[in-house]
């Protein structure tokens, strides 16, 4: 392998310290840089301006000493020894001056100096045979001296040169050179002190965004840039970066959310199947016992066995069908949206209950002077309203009195179902809503309904019948056991529902079971799908009311209100 040429190793080590150097420490280094070139500059240009201007003061007076010699020339006697030339020029001579005198020969014939040139070595004088009258700058004969000397040729009487001593222009530019340097100096130190602390301090966002990103590396997703001027680049920077970190912080919460509701939903998946596994194992324990019972006895009363069977088996069936609708539920399937009366909803199930219970008071109400109409589906408003009602039928003592309300309020249309019976402790009431929650069996507080009420039929409107919840102020849990001696019963035929017989299927399931804990469950997933809220009201020994809110129709509410 080739080695580099040096320009291409140095460029590369060049390059290899400026990444590694600090950017305050090039921002420092480069304004100082700068400042020393221009302060180089204006002091190398200020020397030569000075100098120039002493040498025309100087080439002035060249001018006027030459003019002067060359008239006293002209005029004078020669340039003998007896002219008399010597001590009238002697008087005229600058104090760092000097002048020779030649002839036509070249011969020097006198040489003044004044009382300070004297002392000093005299100038290299160069050749004389050049054009006159133009000053020149020489050194001196020894030392590091200069001179300002002039030649002048006099036709047919000789020749002279004058000379000044420059010891005092380097003298006063060499002053103002050291002047400037430790002025310069002083300034590059200044610059130095002042351009570290506005870099420190410009440079703080950077710093501190560097802590925020620290920070966020760290887990905190909610750290923040502070604000800065948007008109600033650092401004600008801190907007986008928050703007940025807020997306980053929203990703992952949702992720998180997402997370939490993917395990919650697992757990709840898992203990779903579970009790579900636990709800069907009862009746088909039951179908099996009583096929091991006729198998053992078959002298017995085989019509009452196939009629528990037939029992157990639609038990089951209820189960499995509840099971699929809260499935439906959790899918988020469409509804059939179609406009309902609440109120019509509320009458059919309180001549229903009347109907089921003919010695108990079952009041309906209607609230507010807006009829109570909703876009919903018939089908599950129908089974929302049945499942409440026999919730209280069942699960109340007998002669216990339900009041059914139905109204509009603001915005929303209203259903309640309340009852006269002993209530439940507040942590049955914040689990009432819970599948296969069923409160304490000590605490039921309804016989079997007769088989009256339950040979009203086995499904409603829906053809999906379900459980009422075992939630309400307290649910008995428990399967019918093996072959039981109550007389025989008849059920109304399933292919012919009656518009009232979703509330006798239910009263009907719930009392021969003891309820499976999916009744009320339900309630609250249809009235979710809905857009509603379901709430429940109780205390202890004050009874149980389950309100429902549902948004009014569009057509109720007007153009206006409803957008």
């Amino acid at each position: 392998m080739n080695p580099l040429p040096p320009l291409a190793r140095t460029r590369t080590k060049v390059a290899a310290l400026s990444a590694r150097t600090p950017l305050r420490i090039k921002l420092i280094a480069a304004m100082l840089a700068l400042v020393a070139i221009a302060l180089a500059g204006i002091g190398a240009g200020s020397v030569s301006v000075l100098r120039g201007y002493l040498l025309d003061r100087v080439d002035q007076q060249l001018a006027t000493f030459a003019q002067d010699v060359a008239r006293r020339l002209q005029r004078g006697s020669g340039l003998g020894p007896g002219s008399g030339l010597g001590p009238g020029l002697g008087s005229r001579v600058p104090p760092d001056g000097l002048i020779q005198v030649r002839d036509r020969d070249g011969a020097l014939l006198v040489t003044l100096a004044g009382l300070e040139a004297e002392h000093r070595p005299g100038p290299v004088l160069p050749d004389l045979s050049g054009a006159p009258w133009r000053p020149q700058t020489v050194p001196a004969a020894s030392g590091g001296g200069e001179w300002r000397l002039r030649a002048v040729s006099i036709p047919d009487v000789g020749s002279f040169v004058i000379a000044i001593d420059l010891s005092s222009v380097s003298q006063i530019t060499t002053r103002l050179a050291v002047t400037e340097l430790l002025g310069g100096g002083a300034v590059m130190i200044i610059l130095a002190v002042l351009g570290v602390v506005i870099v420190r301090r410009s440079l703080r966002p950077l710093v501190e965004m560097e802590h925020a990103a620290a920070a966020i590396a760290a887990g905190d997703l909610g750290r923040r840039v502070p604000d800065r001027d948007p008109r600033t680049e650092v401004g600008s920077l801190a907007v986008s970066l928050n703007g940025m970190l807020a997306q980053i912080e929203s990703a992952f919460r949702a992720r998180e959310i997402s997370e939490a509701a993917a395990r919650t939903s697992e757990q709840r998946m898992r203990r779903f199947v579970a009790d579900a596994s636990h709800e069907l194992r009862t009746p088909l324990t039951s179908i099996r016992g009583f096929a091991e019972f006729y198998r053992q006895n078959p002298a017995g009363d085989p019509a009452r066995l196939m009629r528990r069977v037939e029992d157990a088996a639609t038990r089951m069936g209820v189960l499995v069908e509840d099971l699929l609708l809260l499935a439906r539920l959790d899918q988020q399937r469409p509804l059939a949206m179609t406009s309902v009366d609440l109120l019509a909803l509320a009458a059919d199930a309180v001549q229903e209950a009347r109907i089921l219970a003919a010695g108990r008071a079952i009041a309906l109400e209607v609230s507010g002077d807006v009829a109570p109409i909703v876009s919903g589906d018939e089908v599950r408003l129908r089974q929302i309203i049945g499942n409440l009602v026999s919730n209280a039928l069942v699960h109340t003592p007998a002669g216990t009195p339900i009041t059914v309300r139905a109204g509009a309020a603001g915005t929303t249309a209203f259903l309640e179902v309340a009852d006269k019976g002993p209530g439940l402790a507040p942590d049955q009431a914040e689990r009432v809503f819970e599948r296969f929650y069923r409160a304490d069996p000590a605490r039921s507080r309804a016989p079997a309904l007769p088989p009256s009420a339950a040979s009203d039929g086995q499904a409603g409107e829906s053809g999906v019948p379900s459980d009422p919840s075992p939630g309400q102020e307290g649910v008995g849990d428990g399967e019918p056991g093996p072959p039981r001696s109550d007389p025989p019963r008849t059920e109304a035929p399933r292919t012919a529902p009656l518009r009232t017989g979703s509330l006798g299927a239910e009263a009907s399931r719930a009392a021969a079971s003891g309820g499976s804990g999916l009744g009320l469950a339900i309630v609250a997933g249809l009235v979710a799908a809905h857009g509603g809220t379901v709430t429940l009201e109780t205390a202890p020994g004050a009874g149980a009311t389950f309100r429902v809110d549902l948004p009014l129709s569009p057509d109720v509410l007007g153009p206006a209100t409803a957008g």
